[in-house]
């Protein structure tokens, strides 16, 4: 491989590295709960064609069921019929079981887009001391932003799940952030 392009490719992944770490920070908020009633981890859908969970659901899940903390929790799997005729959302939640994940899931299954995830979860979290975005970093940030501003109370409940992991998903990394950081923009500016 030659020099330069060993160096454009550690530099193009180094700059989406950066590029999730610090989306994965962004957009929290200042006063979690303390009531005790634990957290909620909203698990936004991507969709999925298939009878069963597709790579990057799969993946979600698999994020997801790490952010968890010591305590009471709750996953709560967002994605309707979108690709296919099953909701993303059934589709996560039989493959959260079958890898083994015993604790409580509850399903939005009617959403169609991220807005419309955020919108669908919003009653299933509103007694959660803790809210929690998974998917990818760029993407859980413009949900974020979604739930600031249909819902600024909940989103002072915001903390950091466990979706960004340096290398993983490494290849994929700068077509997300690129693709990521132009909704984000367009997002801003509205």
């Amino acid at each position: 491989m030659p020099r330069r392009l060993l160096i454009f490719l550690v530099l193009v992944l180094g700059w989406a590295e950066w590029e999730h770490w610090r989306s994965s920070r962004r957009g929290m908020g200042a006063r979690p709960g303390t009531a005790g009633t634990g957290e909620a981890i909203v698990v936004l859908g991507y969709r999925n064609g298939g009878s069963r969970a597709n790579f990057v659901n799969r993946w979600r899940v698999r994020a997801a069921v790490r952010s968890q903390a010591p305590g009471p929790s709750r996953l709560v799997l967002c994605g309707g019929p979108v690709g296919g005729p099953e909701a993303e959302a059934s589709l996560m939640a039989r493959y959260a079981r079958s890898r083994g994940y015993r604790g409580r899931l509850v399903l939005e299954t009617e959403s169609r887009s991220t807005w419309e995830n955020v919108l669908g979860a919003v009653p299933l979290i509103e007694d959660a001391d803790r809210i929690k975005i998974v998917s990818n970093s760029l993407h859980a940030e413009k949900a974020r932003h979604y739930l600031r501003r249909h819902r600024p109370d909940l989103a002072e409940r915001l903390v950091p799940a466990e979706d960004y992991r340096a290398g993983e998903l490494l290849a994929l990394k700068p077509v997300l952030a690129v693709l990521g950081k132009r909704k984000l923009r367009r997002l801003r500016g509205s």
